[in-house]
């Protein structure tokens, strides 16, 4: 009998603030590796982060893990000179697989503007460049279950996906939702809309109030309310970071068996909480 295929689950890390926590994050890695991720991507610019930072830690995963590492890179603050040079030093440095993202507007600017406005002029970038016989392999995109924050409406979203996919884009992966039926009906549509591409799910395990009120603040998502009751029920921090690991792991067993290409689970470089979440599930 053949061996059933183990359902495919991937990772987000970040650099450090401070060099001195660069062995914390290599160990997380380290886990995190062991349930044979199919990627481990490493945000740019988070906490004051440099490319030199953000290269450190995709070297690592490309020496020590299977993990293919994943580079993000945004357009907001490059130019096309800036971006291109980028680019040419994670190539060189053997790390062919990228998250493409406009990135947040600084304050007070409202609308993209620059070299390289949109994330699909990114996306156009990345297959154009070439350096000493290596190319970029998969470019990744970001996608939104309950919409963009700055789209008109649904019809804009898509056509704003359907860009970047001509532009060159292999693989979508979602804005973090809490509701299963949110990615569903959001990948039904894309697909009616034209949308070829692998969309996959990414799930952040709110593990306290506190955190879920940070998280609605930064995405301007909404909570469900029995999520929110349900953290409220306890003022013990243990009990709030249970129910929010039982919570995710519902999610990544609705998603399984819903048929979704796999799992990408936002780690916040703390590997206990993901590595329950997918104990819990049933999927590692």
């Amino acid at each position: 009998m053949a061996t059933p295929t183990a359902f495919p689950v991937s990772f987000e890390v970040y650099p450090p603030r401070s060099p001195e926590h660069l062995g914390d994050l290599h160990e997380a890695i380290d886990f995190l590796s062991t349930t044979s991720p199919d990627f481990i991507s490493v945000t740019f610019g988070a906490g004051g982060s440099s490319a030199r930072d953000s290269l450190g830690v995709l070297d690592y995963i490309h020496r020590t893990s299977s993990a293919l590492p994943l580079a993000h890179l945004t357009c907001v603050g490059n130019t096309r000179d800036e971006a291109r040079g980028l680019i040419s030093s994670f190539l060189e440095a053997g790390i062919t697989h990228f998250l493409a993202l406009r990135g947040d507007l600084p304050l007070g600017q409202i609308a993209p503007r620059g070299d390289l406005p949109h994330a699909s002029d990114l996306v156009a970038l990345l297959r154009d460049i070439q350096v000493e016989n290596k190319a970029v392999e998969k470019i990744a995109v970001a996608a939104f279950p309950n919409g963009h924050p700055e789209s008109r409406d649904r019809a804009e979203d898509f056509a704003v996906l359907l860009k970047k996919q001509e532009a060159g884009a292999t693989l979508a992966i979602t804005q973090l939702f809490f509701v299963v039926e949110e990615y569903e009906n959001f990948v039904s549509e894309a697909r009616r809309a034209g949308v070829t591409m692998e969309i996959l799910p990414a799930i952040m395990p709110i593990t306290s109030l506190g955190r879920l009120a940070r998280v609605l603040e930064l995405t301007g998502e909404t909570a469900p309310q029995e999520l929110t009751d349900a953290l409220a029920a306890h003022t013990n921090s243990e009990d709030q970071k249970k129910v929010g690991i039982e919570w995710s792991a519902r999610m990544t067993q609705r998603l399984r068996d819903g048929g979704a290409p796999g799992v990408h689970l936002y780690a916040f470089n703390q590997y206990p909480t993901v590595l329950s979440v997918l104990e819990e599930a049933g999927v590692r």
